[in-house]
Protein backbone atom coordinates (compact mmCIF):
# COMPACT_ATOMS: atom_id res chain seq x y z
CA UNK A 1 0.00 0.00 0.00
CA UNK A 2 2.81 2.40 0.86
CA UNK A 3 4.45 1.73 -2.52
CA UNK A 4 1.16 2.37 -4.30
CA UNK A 5 0.70 5.60 -2.33
CA UNK A 6 4.21 6.72 -3.27
CA UNK A 7 3.49 6.11 -6.95
CA UNK A 8 0.27 8.16 -6.71
CA UNK A 9 2.10 11.01 -4.92
CA UNK A 10 4.88 11.07 -7.52
CA UNK A 11 2.30 11.07 -10.30
CA UNK A 12 0.56 14.07 -8.74
CA UNK A 13 3.88 15.90 -8.53
CA UNK A 14 4.62 15.16 -12.20
CA UNK A 15 1.16 16.38 -13.23
CA UNK A 16 1.58 19.59 -11.23
CA UNK A 17 5.07 20.18 -12.66
CA UNK A 18 3.88 19.62 -16.23
CA UNK A 19 0.94 21.99 -15.71
CA UNK A 20 3.23 24.67 -14.27
CA UNK A 21 5.72 24.19 -17.11
CA UNK A 22 2.95 24.39 -19.70
CA UNK A 23 1.57 27.59 -18.16
CA UNK A 24 5.07 29.16 -18.27
CA UNK A 25 5.52 28.18 -21.91
CA UNK A 26 2.12 29.60 -22.86
CA UNK A 27 2.94 32.93 -21.17
CA UNK A 28 6.25 33.14 -23.03
CA UNK A 29 4.52 32.32 -26.31
CA UNK A 30 2.00 35.11 -25.64
CA UNK A 31 4.88 37.52 -24.98
CA UNK A 32 6.52 36.67 -28.30
CA UNK A 33 3.24 37.02 -30.18
CA UNK A 34 2.62 40.42 -28.60
CA UNK A 35 6.12 41.62 -29.48
CA UNK A 36 5.64 40.50 -33.09
CA UNK A 37 2.00 41.56 -33.46
CA UNK A 38 2.69 43.79 -36.48
CA UNK A 39 2.90 40.64 -38.59
CA UNK A 40 -0.18 38.95 -37.11
CA UNK A 41 -3.68 38.86 -38.56
CA UNK A 42 -5.64 41.97 -37.69
CA UNK A 43 -2.63 44.29 -37.43
CA UNK A 44 -2.50 47.67 -39.17
CA UNK A 45 0.24 46.54 -41.56
CA UNK A 46 -2.06 46.30 -44.59
CA UNK A 47 -3.22 49.89 -44.09
CA UNK A 48 0.19 51.41 -43.33
CA UNK A 49 2.13 53.34 -45.93
CA UNK A 50 5.70 52.38 -46.72
CA UNK A 51 8.10 55.18 -45.79
CA UNK A 52 10.59 55.44 -48.63
CA UNK A 53 13.71 57.53 -49.25
CA UNK A 54 15.24 57.41 -52.74
CA UNK A 55 13.09 54.38 -53.51
CA UNK A 56 14.30 52.38 -50.49
CA UNK A 57 11.86 51.47 -47.75
CA UNK A 58 12.98 52.67 -44.32
CA UNK A 59 9.76 52.36 -42.32
CA UNK A 60 5.98 52.06 -41.99
CA UNK A 61 3.70 55.09 -41.52
CA UNK A 62 0.27 54.48 -39.96
CA UNK A 63 -2.66 56.15 -41.79
CA UNK A 64 -3.41 58.66 -39.02
CA UNK A 65 0.22 59.83 -39.09
CA UNK A 66 0.26 60.07 -42.90
CA UNK A 67 -2.74 62.40 -42.79
CA UNK A 68 -0.86 64.72 -40.41
CA UNK A 69 2.15 64.79 -42.76
CA UNK A 70 0.26 65.70 -45.93
CA UNK A 71 -0.08 69.46 -45.23
CA UNK A 72 3.73 69.66 -45.24
CA UNK A 73 4.01 69.59 -49.01
CA UNK A 74 7.54 70.99 -49.00
CA UNK A 75 8.73 67.85 -47.20
CA UNK A 76 6.44 64.94 -48.08
CA UNK A 77 4.95 63.87 -51.40
CA UNK A 78 1.32 62.68 -51.48
CA UNK A 79 1.02 58.90 -51.05
CA UNK A 80 1.64 56.99 -54.26
CA UNK A 81 1.31 53.21 -54.72
CA UNK A 82 1.11 52.68 -50.97
CA UNK A 83 4.21 54.72 -50.15
CA UNK A 84 5.00 58.12 -48.63
CA UNK A 85 8.25 59.65 -49.88
CA UNK A 86 10.27 62.78 -49.24
CA UNK A 87 10.34 65.57 -51.81
CA UNK A 88 13.15 65.15 -54.39
CA UNK A 89 14.67 68.47 -53.35
CA UNK A 90 15.63 66.86 -50.05
CA UNK A 91 18.54 65.10 -51.66
CA UNK A 92 21.08 64.72 -48.85
CA UNK A 93 21.40 63.57 -45.24
CA UNK A 94 21.38 67.05 -43.72
CA UNK A 95 18.44 68.40 -45.75
CA UNK A 96 16.25 65.37 -45.04
CA UNK A 97 17.07 65.32 -41.34
CA UNK A 98 16.42 69.01 -40.76
CA UNK A 99 13.23 69.13 -42.85
CA UNK A 100 11.63 66.10 -41.20
CA UNK A 101 12.71 67.29 -37.76
CA UNK A 102 10.99 70.64 -38.37
CA UNK A 103 7.76 68.77 -39.18
CA UNK A 104 8.09 66.55 -36.12
CA UNK A 105 8.73 69.60 -33.94
CA UNK A 106 5.49 71.10 -35.24
CA UNK A 107 3.62 67.86 -34.57
CA UNK A 108 4.57 68.02 -30.89
CA UNK A 109 1.50 70.22 -30.48
CA UNK A 110 -0.72 67.39 -31.76
CA UNK A 111 -2.31 65.89 -28.63
CA UNK A 112 -2.93 62.49 -30.22
CA UNK A 113 0.80 61.84 -30.73
CA UNK A 114 1.59 60.82 -27.18
CA UNK A 115 5.02 59.44 -28.07
CA UNK A 116 6.30 62.97 -28.71
CA UNK A 117 5.73 63.88 -25.07
CA UNK A 118 8.80 61.79 -24.36
CA UNK A 119 11.09 63.97 -26.49
CA UNK A 120 14.71 62.97 -25.77
CA UNK A 121 16.89 65.15 -28.01
CA UNK A 122 18.49 61.88 -29.10
CA UNK A 123 19.15 61.16 -32.77
CA UNK A 124 18.61 57.76 -34.36
CA UNK A 125 19.90 56.78 -37.80
CA UNK A 126 17.36 56.05 -40.53
CA UNK A 127 18.46 53.43 -43.08
CA UNK A 128 17.05 50.33 -44.81
CA UNK A 129 19.47 47.91 -43.11
CA UNK A 130 21.94 48.27 -40.27
CA UNK A 131 24.86 47.80 -42.68
CA UNK A 132 23.64 50.62 -44.98
CA UNK A 133 24.77 54.24 -44.99
CA UNK A 134 22.27 56.37 -43.01
CA UNK A 135 19.93 58.42 -45.19
CA UNK A 136 18.96 60.82 -42.39
CA UNK A 137 18.60 61.05 -38.61
CA UNK A 138 15.38 61.27 -36.61
CA UNK A 139 14.48 62.21 -33.05
CA UNK A 140 14.15 58.99 -31.06
CA UNK A 141 10.67 59.84 -29.75
CA UNK A 142 9.36 60.19 -33.31
CA UNK A 143 10.67 56.94 -34.75
CA UNK A 144 7.51 54.95 -34.01
CA UNK A 145 5.43 57.43 -36.05
CA UNK A 146 7.48 56.48 -39.11
CA UNK A 147 8.10 52.86 -38.16
CA UNK A 148 11.85 53.20 -38.71
CA UNK A 149 14.19 50.53 -37.39
CA UNK A 150 15.62 51.11 -33.94
CA UNK A 151 18.70 49.41 -32.56
CA UNK A 152 19.92 48.92 -29.03
CA UNK A 153 22.47 47.13 -26.87
CA UNK A 154 21.53 44.73 -24.04
CA UNK A 155 23.98 43.20 -21.59
CA UNK A 156 23.32 39.96 -19.72
CA UNK A 157 25.38 40.25 -16.53
CA UNK A 158 25.79 36.88 -14.84
CA UNK A 159 27.98 34.87 -12.49
CA UNK A 160 28.99 31.21 -12.30
CA UNK A 161 29.93 29.75 -8.91
CA UNK A 162 32.32 26.92 -8.18
CA UNK A 163 29.54 24.36 -8.66
CA UNK A 164 28.74 25.70 -12.11
CA UNK A 165 25.45 27.30 -11.01
CA UNK A 166 24.47 30.41 -12.96
CA UNK A 167 22.97 33.51 -11.38
CA UNK A 168 21.98 36.68 -13.22
CA UNK A 169 22.05 40.34 -12.28
CA UNK A 170 18.74 42.10 -12.94
CA UNK A 171 17.98 45.79 -12.71
CA UNK A 172 14.78 47.34 -11.39
CA UNK A 173 13.95 50.35 -13.57
CA UNK A 174 13.37 53.68 -11.88
CA UNK A 175 9.75 54.63 -11.21
CA UNK A 176 10.42 57.90 -13.06
CA UNK A 177 11.45 56.26 -16.36
CA UNK A 178 9.40 57.40 -19.36
CA UNK A 179 8.86 53.81 -20.47
CA UNK A 180 8.16 50.70 -18.38
CA UNK A 181 8.78 52.39 -15.01
CA UNK A 182 9.49 50.07 -12.10
CA UNK A 183 9.85 46.89 -14.15
CA UNK A 184 12.70 44.38 -14.14
CA UNK A 185 15.32 44.80 -16.85
CA UNK A 186 18.70 43.58 -18.04
CA UNK A 187 21.63 44.68 -15.91
CA UNK A 188 22.37 47.41 -18.47
CA UNK A 189 20.94 48.40 -21.83
CA UNK A 190 20.52 51.40 -24.07
CA UNK A 191 19.48 52.64 -27.48
CA UNK A 192 22.03 53.00 -30.26
CA UNK A 193 22.23 56.68 -31.15
CA UNK A 194 23.30 57.96 -34.56
CA UNK A 195 27.06 57.86 -35.21
CA UNK A 196 27.79 55.96 -31.97
CA UNK A 197 29.39 52.51 -32.02
CA UNK A 198 27.94 49.37 -30.46
CA UNK A 199 30.86 48.62 -28.10
CA UNK A 200 31.07 52.30 -27.14
CA UNK A 201 27.38 52.23 -26.24
CA UNK A 202 27.87 49.05 -24.21
CA UNK A 203 30.70 50.50 -22.15
CA UNK A 204 28.84 53.80 -21.68
CA UNK A 205 25.60 52.15 -20.51
CA UNK A 206 27.44 49.80 -18.17
CA UNK A 207 29.20 52.75 -16.57
CA UNK A 208 26.18 55.05 -16.40
CA UNK A 209 23.55 52.55 -15.25
CA UNK A 210 25.51 50.02 -13.20
CA UNK A 211 28.88 51.70 -12.39
CA UNK A 212 30.76 48.88 -14.12
CA UNK A 213 34.38 49.89 -14.87
CA UNK A 214 35.32 50.02 -18.54
CA UNK A 215 37.96 47.28 -18.19
CA UNK A 216 35.29 44.86 -16.94
CA UNK A 217 32.58 45.96 -19.40
CA UNK A 218 34.99 45.56 -22.32
CA UNK A 219 35.12 41.81 -21.62
CA UNK A 220 31.47 41.43 -22.67
CA UNK A 221 31.09 39.03 -25.61
CA UNK A 222 28.76 39.73 -28.56
CA UNK A 223 26.57 36.64 -28.80
CA UNK A 224 23.34 37.33 -30.64
CA UNK A 225 20.71 39.75 -31.85
CA UNK A 226 17.06 39.71 -30.83
CA UNK A 227 14.70 41.24 -33.40
CA UNK A 228 10.93 41.81 -33.44
CA UNK A 229 8.27 44.25 -34.67
CA UNK A 230 5.24 45.32 -32.67
CA UNK A 231 2.65 48.04 -32.87
CA UNK A 232 0.68 49.92 -30.24
CA UNK A 233 -1.17 53.21 -29.95
CA UNK A 234 2.12 55.10 -30.42
CA UNK A 235 3.03 53.56 -33.76
CA UNK A 236 5.18 50.78 -35.22
CA UNK A 237 8.35 49.51 -33.53
CA UNK A 238 10.76 47.42 -35.66
CA UNK A 239 13.61 46.84 -33.19
CA UNK A 240 16.81 44.83 -33.00
CA UNK A 241 18.94 44.45 -29.89
CA UNK A 242 22.65 43.60 -30.04
CA UNK A 243 23.08 41.13 -27.21
CA UNK A 244 26.22 40.71 -25.09
CA UNK A 245 27.01 38.25 -22.30
CA UNK A 246 29.23 39.52 -19.50
CA UNK A 247 30.39 37.03 -16.87
CA UNK A 248 31.14 39.09 -13.79
CA UNK A 249 33.50 38.25 -10.92
CA UNK A 250 31.65 36.66 -8.00
CA UNK A 251 32.68 39.51 -5.71
CA UNK A 252 31.52 42.29 -8.05
CA UNK A 253 28.28 44.11 -7.23
CA UNK A 254 26.80 46.65 -9.70
CA UNK A 255 25.55 49.86 -8.16
CA UNK A 256 23.03 52.53 -9.16
CA UNK A 257 24.59 55.18 -11.38
CA UNK A 258 22.57 57.72 -13.36
CA UNK A 259 19.24 57.10 -11.64
CA UNK A 260 17.62 55.15 -14.46
CA UNK A 261 17.80 52.09 -12.19
CA UNK A 262 16.59 51.96 -8.59
CA UNK A 263 18.10 48.62 -7.55
CA UNK A 264 19.99 45.50 -8.64
CA UNK A 265 19.32 41.86 -7.75
CA UNK A 266 21.46 38.75 -8.16
CA UNK A 267 19.05 35.85 -8.66
CA UNK A 268 19.43 32.13 -9.44
CA UNK A 269 18.80 31.54 -13.11
CA UNK A 270 15.75 29.35 -12.38
CA UNK A 271 14.17 32.26 -10.50
CA UNK A 272 14.95 34.56 -13.41
CA UNK A 273 13.32 32.08 -15.78
CA UNK A 274 10.22 32.02 -13.59
CA UNK A 275 10.01 35.82 -13.55
CA UNK A 276 10.08 36.04 -17.36
CA UNK A 277 6.48 34.79 -17.48
CA UNK A 278 5.19 37.54 -15.17
CA UNK A 279 4.09 41.12 -15.85
CA UNK A 280 7.04 42.36 -13.78
CA UNK A 281 9.48 42.28 -16.71
CA UNK A 282 10.16 44.81 -19.47
CA UNK A 283 8.99 42.79 -22.51
CA UNK A 284 11.98 43.09 -24.83
CA UNK A 285 14.39 42.47 -21.96
CA UNK A 286 12.49 39.27 -21.16
CA UNK A 287 13.12 38.24 -24.77
CA UNK A 288 16.86 38.91 -24.43
CA UNK A 289 17.03 36.71 -21.34
CA UNK A 290 14.97 34.02 -23.05
CA UNK A 291 17.64 34.03 -25.76
CA UNK A 292 20.27 33.61 -23.00
CA UNK A 293 18.41 30.59 -21.60
CA UNK A 294 18.27 28.95 -25.02
CA UNK A 295 21.91 29.65 -25.89
CA UNK A 296 23.11 28.26 -22.54
CA UNK A 297 21.01 25.09 -22.98
CA UNK A 298 18.80 26.00 -20.02
CA UNK A 299 15.85 25.48 -22.37
CA UNK A 300 16.12 22.41 -24.59
CA UNK A 301 13.98 21.07 -27.47
CA UNK A 302 13.38 17.70 -25.80
CA UNK A 303 11.63 19.34 -22.84
CA UNK A 304 10.16 22.52 -24.38
CA UNK A 305 7.47 21.84 -26.97
CA UNK A 306 7.52 25.49 -28.15
CA UNK A 307 11.29 25.53 -28.65
CA UNK A 308 11.10 26.34 -32.37
CA UNK A 309 8.41 28.98 -31.82
CA UNK A 310 10.63 30.61 -29.18
CA UNK A 311 13.66 30.72 -31.48
CA UNK A 312 11.63 32.08 -34.39
CA UNK A 313 9.93 34.71 -32.24
CA UNK A 314 13.27 36.03 -31.05
CA UNK A 315 14.81 36.40 -34.50
CA UNK A 316 12.29 37.96 -36.86
CA UNK A 317 13.39 39.78 -39.99
CA UNK A 318 12.73 43.49 -39.60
Amino acid sequence: MRTAQLIVDVTHVDIWFNMASSAWSERILQLLRRMNNFYSAGSSRSSCFRFEIDGAQVGWIPPHVASLLMPHTDVFLPPQKGAVSLCPSLDCYEKRSEAVNDVVEALRQESSLTCLRGWRDERYSVKPRFCDVPLMWMERAATSLFGVKRYGVHINGYTVNGSGEISMWLARRSNTKQTYPGLLDNMAAGGLAADVGIKHTLIKECAEEACIPADIAAKACPVSTVSYTYEDEEGVFPESQFVFDLELPLHFVPSVGDGEVQDFYLLPIEKVKELLATDDFKPNSAMVILDFLIRHSLIEPDTESYYQEFVTGLHQTL
